[in-house]
């Protein structure tokens, strides 16, 4: 019994000293950045993981069948929240098209709808009529479009995004920030698989870190 145990035991102890390695490859500064100024999150009780994106943006097209698989398993302490990034003008109309979404309630029929229409179909999508031709096909009035497009709420979610963005110091997209005070991208961490890897690493070590900054803190 006695050598059926050593032998499991050097059996697995190369497993083990891999796993470790993996789990500690992990650097700032390679695989992932730190903020230079830690963000606020919406739910300070929870680890925050944000998605910023372009609907635009083929790399953020590729991203989300990862993203939604990892969705299917989120952890129950983790919210995840999808910011549509803002870095110029032309970024806007489509960022006003997730939050007129989002204000309508069908996000759930037009985000894959959006990406798929523009990537695949190649459809272009630059001013509010364009847009306003896509939620139709989705079965939203014409009518209830404009009036959530136009409305003060998207405009709010618009400038919060356009702050955020800022805030976050991003050089591109999609990047991933985690618990307001981490980033990676697929420059870091080198593939859309990798991205979804560092996030859980960096949701792993805020787990055990402590609690986020908080909204009040900045004031």
């Amino acid at each position: 019994m006695k050598m059926l145990v050593k032998w499991l035991v050097a059996l697995l102890l190369p497993f083990t000293v891999t796993v470790t390695a993996v789990a500690q490859d992990y650097t700032e500064g390679k695989e992932y950045l730190r903020l230079s100024k830690p963000q606020p999150t919406s739910t300070p009780d929870k680890i925050e993981v944000v998605e910023l994106f372009w609907y635009g943006c083929p790399h953020c097209h590729d991203l989300e069948p990862y993203i939604e698989k990892w969705l299917e398993s989120k952890p129950d302490d983790v919210e995840f929240v999808r910011l549509p990034a803002i870095v110029g003008p032309r970024w806007e109309p489509l960022a006003k098209a997730y939050y007129t979404a989002e204000v309508l309630g069908v996000l759930d029929k037009t985000h894959t709808a959006l990406f798929e229409s523009i990537h695949v179909k190649k459809q272009k999508y630059t001013d509010e009529e364009q847009i306003m031709e896509f939620f139709i096909s989705q079965g939203v009035s014409a009518e209830d479009f404009r009036n959530a497009y136009n409305s003060f709420a998207v405009s709010v979610k618009v400038n919060n995004a356009k702050q955020m963005t800022r805030r976050y110091v991003i050089t591109g997209v999609p990047t991933v920030v985690v618990n307001g005070k981490f980033s990676t991208s697929g420059k870091f961490a080198r593939s859309n698989a990798g991205i979804i890897k560092v996030v859980d690493y960096l949701v792993v070590q805020e787990r055990t870190a402590g609690t986020p900054i908080s909204p009040a803190a900045l004031n």
